[in-house]
């Protein structure tokens, strides 16, 4: 068999990456001193890395991050910040999404809180898991349109899969009565299935009078407090003009 009809065969596989591959081994003199066993080890090696590079991309393409840029790598850990550098580097591990804990990231406008957030996401994805990021102002209002359209059942579906939703700007807006259930609805299935990764300007001190109702207010953060890594991020805003940083919330 020719080399053009193996390539032919290897994209009717559907086989990029190792078509690709074999291309590069033909116009390399060293690669191919290898042994047949070393050669084709490459080969399936660069398939399997083509299609986790694949499954990364459309992972990341699904979850819709603000900032799909951001990345553990370039966090800043200058003295104000107050950043534990041991604890981003266990968190990045992702072992917390593993046992259906939560983080929540709090702090004033600015100080980088979406930017971490979606670093700690983009993280899970390359953990090979699937995230949602969804402001939570947005997603209460998709929520309270799906109650009149009837799609609520589908929606919570859909909000139950991933392994982590991130909600950014919690505490944003004012809460609605039927937000509260909804918003207890969505924490509730994430217990024992997922986790939740919450940024909001509102110091968790606050959360309970921000939620109003008391049972439901004990009940959502109950689900939420005892299992969370809370990080208190301090310092001036990223987004000043002089500040040259690439975080930014």
């Amino acid at each position: 068999m020719s080399n053009q009809q193996t390539l032919s065969q290897l994209h009717q596989l559907k086989l990029q990456a190792m078509c690709t591959s074999y291309e590069e081994q033909q116009n390399n003199s060293t690669i191919q001193s290898l042994s047949f066993d070393e050669r084709f080890s490459l080969l399936v090696d660069a398939e399997v890395h083509g299609r986790k590079q694949k499954r990364q991309q459309r992972l990341l393409h699904q979850a819709k991050l603000k900032i799909s840029s951001a990345c553990i790598e370039d966090i800043k850990y200058s003295a104000g910040r107050s950043l534990d550098r041991q604890q981003i580097s266990m968190l990045a591990s992702c072992d917390w999404i593993r046992q259906q804990r939560h983080i929540i990231l709090t702090g004033p406008t600015g100080a980088g809180k979406t930017w971490l957030g979606c670093a700690f996401a983009q993280q899970a994805i390359r953990k090979d898991m699937t995230v949602l990021y969804r402001r939570t102002v947005r997603l209460l209002e998709d929520m309270e349109i799906s109650h009149s359209d009837g799609t609520l059942p589908k929606l919570r579906l859909q909000l139950a899969k991933p392994n982590l939703i991130m909600l950014d700007d919690w505490g944003l807006a004012p809460m609605k009565a039927r937000s509260q259930h909804d918003l207890l609805e969505l924490v509730d299935d994430r217990s024992g299935s997922g986790s939740l990764l919450i940024t909001s300007q509102l110091p968790v001190s606050e959360w309970h009078k921000y939620l109003g109702a008391q049972s439901l207010a004990d009940a959502i953060l109950d689900r939420i407090l005892h299992r969370a890594y809370i990080i208190e991020i301090h310092g001036e805003s990223m987004r000043r003009p002089d500040k040259k940083a690439k975080e930014v919330e």
